[in-house]
């Protein structure tokens, strides 16, 4: 199916010869090898290239609008396009970088291109507690280092030459021609791969390539209270770069293991907590387990299943600094699913004194003794 040459460069098809012209500066700037390393950016450039050849001919555009096709002698996709009726307009490249980026652009063409190294991602897996109070981990990464031998730089004596490709620009000047001119482009050249030098002498440790492969030990310090699917990053600790150039950086996510006991909700934990229907009726004190320890916690008398206690300070601590979180103890009371002989009369007693209108106070205390009593039994 034919290209809509319209649609190619974004212009509506009573677009003028002015507008066209813009819209080739804008996408033949967008799709510039100097500025878009995607793969699929020089097709892209003849796509645009052969659109405004067609729209900015006006014999060719007619036969377009009308036919579907241009002038006879023109194979659409063949990036064999006459140019020549349509360098009348003059275009050049590093004028348009310059107006966008400053003259400098041009000068960072011409410099030897150094590659920073990767950056490396893990992932660590710490408790509960050593989110909350920080942790040290010790951790082995397998990533390329600076070569020891030649410190980086490939070569066993020092020994480069400038690459006569490039006469040490490390890119590759081309022309070609266009509807508007005759159009420079840029590309990365392949014999020293941008470096603008060639090893003559290379290092046997690393074959030349200023790297080797090797463990690297360290120990991460987590902060507390980090939090899970955070993300920590360390400057420097990813892989050399090409030749010398700066390091990589390493990222850790963090994972937190799901606690046993605990749940975290932010800077909060919460804990279920079963008590015996006994201490709920009558109070009493229950020891719980929290991130610091044991500790003891009242409950008083009448508490309710579903009941939460607050304990300030238990918590966790803020990032960067600041009060604790909260324990919270969610209440739930423990039935007893089966009874003595003793206990299920003594409820029925309970149950029948609640009912009465002469059930005193000291009446209430001596019988709450006995129950208690005999379920503690």
């Amino acid at each position: 199916m034919a290209r809509n040459y319209y649609e190619t460069l974004g212009i509506s098809r009573d677009a003028p010869r002015d507008e066209i012209k813009k819209a080739y500066k804008r996408l033949a700037k967008q799709y510039h090898p100097d500025l878009n390393k995607d793969a699929g950016a020089a097709e892209k450039l003849k796509e645009i290239n052969e659109a405004a050849s067609v729209l900015c001919d006006d014999k060719k555009r007619a036969n377009y609008d009308r036919f579907g096709t241009a002038s006879e002698g023109f194979t659409a996709g063949t990036g064999g396009f006459d140019f020549r009726d349509f360098s009348n307009f003059d275009f050049d490249f590093d004028n348009i970088f310059d107006s966008f980026f400053g003259s400098s652009f041009g000068r960072a063409q011409g410099q030897r291109r150094m590659h920073r190294g990767s950056d490396l991602n893990i992932e660590i897996e710490i408790s509960l507690k050593g989110a909350a109070f920080g942790v040290k981990k010790r951790i082995t990464l397998t990533r390329l280092d600076k070569c020891a031998e030649c410190n980086g730089s490939g070569s066993r004596d020092n020994s480069l030459e400038t690459c006569p490709d490039c006469n040490g620009r490390g890119v590759v000047k081309q022309t070609i021609r266009t509807p508007f001119g005759m159009v420079s482009t840029s590309t990365t050249c392949r014999r020293c791969s941008g470096q603008g030098r060639i090893i003559t002498n290379p290092c046997k440790a690393c074959d030349g390539r200023g790297r080797v492969k090797r463990n690297r030990k360290l120990e991460v310090e987590i902060p507390a209270g980090i939090e899970d699917g955070s993300n920590l990053r360390i400057a420097g600790e990813g892989e050399a770069g090409e030749h010398g150039a700066p390091a990589g950086d390493l990222y850790i996510r963090i994972s937190i293991k799901p606690d046993d006991v605990f749940e975290r909700q932010g800077n909060d934990v919460w804990l279920n907590a079963n008590i015996p229907f006994t201490v709920a009726a009558l109070g009493g004190s229950i020891k719980l387990p929290t991130l610091d320890g044991e500790a003891e916690l009242k409950i008083p008398a009448g508490t309710q299943a579903g009941t939460v206690f607050r304990m300030r300070g238990n918590g966790i601590g803020a990032l960067h600094g600041g009060a604790r979180g909260s324990q919270n103890v969610r209440i739930s009371i423990a039935v007893p699913e089966s009874l003595s002989r003793r206990q299920r009369e003594l409820l029925l007693e309970f149950e029948g004194l609640s009912k009465s209108k002469n059930y005193s106070v000291d009446a209430k205390k001596g019988f709450f003794d006995r129950i208690k009593g005999a379920f503690n039994e």
